[in-house]
């Protein structure tokens, strides 16, 4: 591997930095975006249980806050509870731009990485060719210069490709992951507040 990072020269080093990020960023949305960490499916009915025992107190708002970001979004809803519907939406609406943005946290690099990887690759294959033309003169050419150019240009075409492919995979994955995640907040949080309003049993 370390003789290919030679072959391809410094225009590769941008690369490497490039696909370390996006592993690291692909590592973190995988874990921070697991449906249960985010959404869990059991929380409406827990709420509603508390709601039924006796209603719910500043602890148990405290306690959904650290729960999950969905529980964010009930513990507002749940704060608001005794003011109008209008105003209980107002603070749920609030609090799931909070989390929508929480949830595209780090989406924007990755997709940014996917898109400027080839170029950095290109930029790499224009180096190559440079110096591959830069082998002929008036008197011969470098054979070892004109196979540098050759590799230079050639390892960094790959490595954009290479890096730009899985990047862009993980982000539109990802960014499709978000949208679910956001409609199924959406749909719950109105159930509970047909709960709390008494249009919902």
């Amino acid at each position: 591997m370390w003789q290919i990072i030679l072959a391809a020269g410094w225009p590769i080093w941008p690369l490497i930095i490039a696909s370390v990020v996006a592993v690291a960023i692909i590592g973190e949305r995988s874990f921070a975006l697991r449906e249960s960490a985010v959404a869990p499916k059991n929380l409406l009915p827990e709420v509603q249980a508390w709601l039924t025992k006796g209603g719910i107190t500043k602890e148990t708002i405290g306690r959904l806050e650290q729960h999950s970001l969905l529980g964010q979004v009930f513990a507002s809803a749940l704060s608001s509870a005794k003011s109008s519907r209008e105003i209980t939406k107002e603070a749920i609406e609030e609090t799931g731009r909070a989390v929508a943005h929480e949830l595209d946290k780090y989406l924007s690099t990755l997709g940014t990485i996917a898109t400027v990887a080839p170029l950095l690759g290109l930029l790499g294959t224009v180096i190559g060719m440079v110096e591959l033309f830069g082998a002929f003169t008036a008197t011969g050419h470098d054979v070892a210069q004109f196979a540098r150019g050759i590799s230079v240009a050639l390892y960094n075409t790959a490595a954009g490709i290479v890096v730009a492919v899985p990047a862009m995979i993980a982000y539109r994955y990802f960014r499709t992951k978000v949208d679910g995640l956001l409609v199924e907040m959406e749909q719950q949080a109105i159930r509970l507040v047909e709960i709390i309003h008494g249009d919902r049993e």
